[in-house]
């Protein structure tokens, strides 16, 4: 976790294979340039102020606005939470038992109390699961879910196929359905109060929390947001920095990132071209120099890994992350194996086939196409002829969908449980490798039922095999970025979901 003071210039990046594009005003569209005001202007000492938009409402599960669901913390509470090292926390489960076969789970709950009065039931439980089940946000996480019930005082869920990582994916608010639909009632310390047109955050009774009254701030458009904090009317903001259209923010601030499941990689044609050899695969997964990508390429917000899984995670494994790090000479040897041997001006040649490669990148980001333009570098030391191709959104998925490429630059968030049946799996949605390696589907299913110290086992096995098939070559993993104003926050420890995680230890210097 590091903490920086930093002049930020408007940034832009890329547009991840999982992302999609709606009507949410506040979600990271391009905005002016903003020159912050002198600190000296700032004459007064502002109150401890989030940003939020009405107008969207702020059903945590349902909802799509990101300021809105960067609050949801604060009012709801999961089951579980997910800590910074991607393991699963109790937090409305008291315990739980699992059936011996994996497919039964059944969680008792902590005795809580809604922000109505009314107490925490099994029931709402159920039916927060249950709305989640059914949203764009959370359904992917239920593919395995046969049933979820009720019954007495505990919630039972019922699955297809055994997930020893069932927890991790429960993170999910539990609410109550109250008076206004797109504002529920939840367990957490504050509630969300209404008084003379202005919104509040207030904390409820008993509450272990560092302020009793958080003002919100209304914030109706991009620009908008930016002024708001550069001028200091808001005190923090949860920022991906090298996401697409990325806001941007000046001044005098602090940068505390996080980390997150979201995978940046290069994808290989298995079908066609000079990437269906494994051999040849294996040598471009070791011509690729990542730590500089994560470092130079995207200024350190991001996690360099030849494995698809984080290395804060439970069972990632160094020495085999070592192993697939960058390698030239091993390239080399590997690309010889597979036939390849220099010709005219360096490019590798197998007979009269050139070693001559398509990489398609998204353009609209230019953090994502810097980083496709480090791979193709590295890619020509090595001896490979590289066109890359900086295609429009439209024409990028339509590239994937035809299989029209050699490699590609992707990204997508995976869950906690990093589960790669969507990336890897028979029918998986981001397949566009057209892997079909029934020893890796295997090893994905003893993975998934596995819990405890058998579960980190199995996922070293699964990421040995991804990395020896390398129908993706792991990138890195993005981080998040959590922007507060220049000394006024500390002790600040966010997670992917809960920028406030540990809010009760935070120190701030707010009236």
């Amino acid at each position: 976790m590091k903490k920086e003071r930093i002049l930020l210039a408007v940034l832009a990046a890329a547009l991840g294979l999982t992302s999609c594009s709606g009507p949410d005003p506040i979600s990271e569209e391009t905005v002016r340039p903003f020159q912050s005001p002198a600190l000296a202007e700032v004459e007064e000492r502002r109150s401890f102020t989030l940003a939020c938009y009405p107008g969207a409402g702020f059903h945590p599960i349902s909802g799509g606005n990101r300021l809105n669901l960067t609050l949801a913390p604060l009012i709801y509470q999961g089951l579980f939470k997910v800590s910074q090292d991607f393991r699963a926390e109790k937090d409305l489960c008291e315990s739980y038992t699992v059936s011996g076969d994996g497919l039964m789970w059944t969680f008792r709950l902590t005795e809580a109390i809604f922000s109505d009065g009314a107490p925490l039931t099994a029931r709402e439980v159920v039916n927060s699961l249950n709305i989640a089940r059914r949203s764009q946000r959370y359904s992917g996480r239920f593919a395995d879910v046969e049933r979820i019930a009720a019954e007495g005082e505990t919630v039972v869920v019922t699955l297809f196929e055994p997930n020893g990582g069932l927890p991790l994916l429960l993170d999910i608010p539990i609410i109550k359905e109250g008076e206004d639909p797109q504002r529920p009632v939840g367990t957490g310390p504050y509630v969300i109060t209404e008084g003379e047109g202005e919104l509040t955050l207030t904390a409820r009774q008993g509450a272990q929390v560092p302020l009793s009254t958080i003002a919100l701030r209304t914030v109706e458009a991009g620009d908008d947001l930016v002024y708001a904090f550069d001028s200091q009317e808001i005190s923090l903001v949860d920022a991906d920095l090298i996401g697409t259209n990325a806001l941007g923010y000046s001044g005098r601030l602090e940068t505390t990132d996080y980390p997150t499941t979201t995978l940046l990689y290069i994808g290989c044609n298995l079908s066609s071209g000079a990437c269906r050899e494994q051999r040849t695969r294996q040598a471009l997964a070791l011509s690729v120099d990542r730590d500089g990508i994560a470092e130079r390429v995207l200024a350190g917000h991001a996690a360099a890994t030849s494995l698809p899984v984080h290395p804060q995670a439970p069972g990632f494994d160094a020495g085999l992350d070592k192993g697939w790090k960058q390698d030239p000479e091993r390239a080399g040897v590997l690309l010889e194996e597979a036939g390849w041997i220099p010709g005219e001006e360096g490019v590798l040649k197998r007979g009269r086939e050139e070693l001559s490669l398509r990489l398609i990148v998204n353009q609209d980001n230019t953090f994502k196409t810097a980083v496709a333009e480090t791979v193709a570098d590295a890619l020509k030391e090595t001896g490979c002829r590289i066109v890359l191709d900086k295609l429009s959104w439209e024409e990028f998925t339509a590239a994937l969908e035809k299989r029209e490429f050699d490699l590609y630059l992707g990204e997508t968030a995976l869950t906690a449980d990093f589960d790669l049946r969507s990336l890897l799996g028979g029918k998986g949605g981001l397949n566009y490798s057209g892997f079909a390696d029934p020893e890796s589907w295997e090893l994905m299913a003893q993975y998934r039922g596995s819990r405890g110290e058998e579960r980190e086992t199995t996922l070293v096995n699964l990421c040995g095999r991804v990395a020896e098939m390398a129908p993706i070559i792991p990138l890195c993993f993005k981080n998040g970025s959590l922007l507060t104003q220049w000394g006024q926050v500390s002790g600040a420890e966010p997670t992917q979901r809960d920028v406030f995680a540990g809010f009760e230890n935070w120190k701030l210097q707010y009236s």
